[in-house]
């Protein structure tokens, strides 16, 4: 299927020396109009996730297009840890913004906290965990969500250790389990859901790693997770994600890399980004891109029952494009996505922000 490439680029950030990466963000609206997005800006000589970074902010006032130079957050030092990183942003049911990001102190402590701001971004309260049992969690960029029942939702990942090492990579199981986690007084305390899934395959190494969320119009929740399958799998909750379906193989062709997906507040669709198969089965992917490529969008009408309107944001070969949050203008969706190349090395050390107008996914 032929997809025409939409959207300009807004802002691009390479890695350069002493910021070996720039990766993982997200977006929120602040009530005086302008937009904040909060990112991961590796620092020093190592761009891997246990590499030193910091949590970053920039700011726009036009809706996108221009944005301001970096401020720092918080640091590793602040944590007593390892490395920050993986930040959603959400607006708390008291008005609050939510900041959450992952916390990494080793293998066998790596877990989602929440920060609350009351004054839009500027300072930020005390931590809280997310995630009360100890070990080893992942929790993607952009995924906290909370329900019309005001129920906070954090879909993640968790690996076993199968060595008694806690410093030893070859103890480390990369088979991820499927967990969630949730929090009914906004953000205050948390608990595991009932369900917790493993991928049914001998073949998988990978496991259901890095899922994603989102409520439905029936109140229905549908997670989707990345394998090594060739798919998206997916799985469904009609209990506010106490009890969750077997997981299985969704519509969604894919790498392995992650699919994120949202409701377009205007029209009420889903707007679905992803890698599709093709380029990763009929050629000989370089390293560094791991597959992630091209990076497609399509709407769905339907509550994702069909998908159409496909388009492209990004068909270079030769870059990878993962790790997408999206953001939704008056006009316009923003995407926010790793988008590495042959000089980089890898496709998560440059960020990139790109602007795609309504008008052009939704035209005749």
């Amino acid at each position: 299927m032929e997809m025409e490439q939409i959207g300009h680029v807004s802002l691009e950030l390479p890695p350069g020396e002493g910021n070996p990466r720039n990766s993982e963000g997200a977006f929120i609206d602040l009530t005086d109009g302008r937009l904040l997005f909060i990112y991961s800006r590796f620092i020093g000589d190592s761009p891997e996730d246990n590499g030193y970074a910091v949590i970053a902010k920039r700011y726009s006032d036009d809706g996108g297009i221009h944005w301001t130079d970096d401020e720092i957050i918080t640091t590793p030092e602040d944590h007593e840890a390892i490395n920050i990183m993986s930040v959603s942003l959400l607006r708390l049911g008291n008005g609050d913004i939510g900041l959450f990001y992952l916390i990494r102190k080793g293998w066998h402590d790596t877990r989602l906290y929440v920060r609350r701001s009351a004054d839009e971004g500027e300072s930020w309260g005390e931590l809280v965990c997310c995630i009360p049992g100890l070990g080893y969690f992942n929790v993607n960029n952009d995924r906290v969500i909370r329900l019309k029942s005001g129920r906070l939702v954090v879909p993640a990942s968790y690996f076993r250790m199968k060595g008694e090492s806690m410093v030893d990579w070859s103890s480390w199981d990369e088979r991820a389990m499927l967990l969630f986690y949730l929090s009914d007084d906004d953000g205050r305390s948390w608990r595991e859901s009932k369900s917790f899934h493993t991928l049914p395959s001998s073949r998988s190494r990978s496991g259901l790693d890095e899922p994603g969320v989102i409520e439905l119009a029936d109140g229905t929740l549908w997670a989707w997770m990345r394998t090594d399958m060739g798919s998206q799998y997916e799985t469904f909750s009609s209990d506010g994600g106490e009890t969750w379906s077997i997981p299985v193989p969704s519509v969604f062709t894919s790498p392995n890399s992650p699919l994120t997906m949202k409701r377009i507040p205007q029209t009420g669709d889903l707007l679905a980004i992803w890698n599709p198969i093709p380029n990763y089965q009929l050629r000989t992917y370089e390293r560094h891109t791991a597959g992630r490529t091209p990076l497609v969008g399509a709407i769905s009408q339907d509550e994702g029952q069909t998908w159409e309107r496909y388009f492209a944001a990004e068909t270079e070969d030769h870059s990878g494009y993962c790790y997408t949050a999206i953001h939704f203008t008056e006009d316009a969706v923003l995407l926010a996505y790793c988008a590495g190349n042959r000089e980089d090395r890898s496709c998560l050390r440059r960020l990139r922000i790109s602007k795609i107008p309504f008008a052009d996914i939704y035209k005749e």
